[in-house]
């Protein structure tokens, strides 16, 4: 995943399926039993934590943020949320289709992007996520 900075053990996307470079960005998670969140949350109930579910909505958010020609190069760092909610659970099995669009850019260091998880068509989680560029 060269287009994510994120790493093992914390890059929370597995692929990239669609990039329009500025404006949107799509990709999937593949949840998966042996990833180590599962080993307590929860032992008999296996559930993805919903900040990890916003995590991975962040990293696809970032890549738009990331990736825009006129911004100053650099790392964007998730900086706040807005209106998140959750729907449904996520479960070892899922998958998750991850979709931001970028809602705003404030002076070339700070932007907004609107996102969403789903499975199965589902809509799992929603809501506003912001980014700031680190100096």
């Amino acid at each position: 995943m060269g287009l994510l900075p994120h790493r093992y053990p914390f890059a929370l996307v597995d692929r990239v399926i669609e990039h329009d470079q500025g404006k949107k960005a799509v990709a999937i998670k593949n949840v998966t039993l042996n990833e180590p969140q599962f080993q307590g949350h929860f032992p008999d109930r296996p559930l993805m934590p919903g900040v990890l579910i916003v995590e991975a909505m962040a990293q696809v958010g970032g890549l738009i943020v990331s990736q825009m020609p006129d911004l100053p190069k650099g790392l964007f760092v998730f900086a706040g949320i807005d209106s998140v909610r959750f729907r449904r659970p996520v479960v070892p099995g899922d998958q998750l289709l991850i979709s931001c669009e970028l809602i705003s850019i404030k002076r070339k260091r700070f932007g907004k992007v609107k996102g969403e998880a789903k499975v199965d068509d589902q809509l799992v989680c929603s809501g506003d996520l912001m980014f700031s560029l680190v100096d």
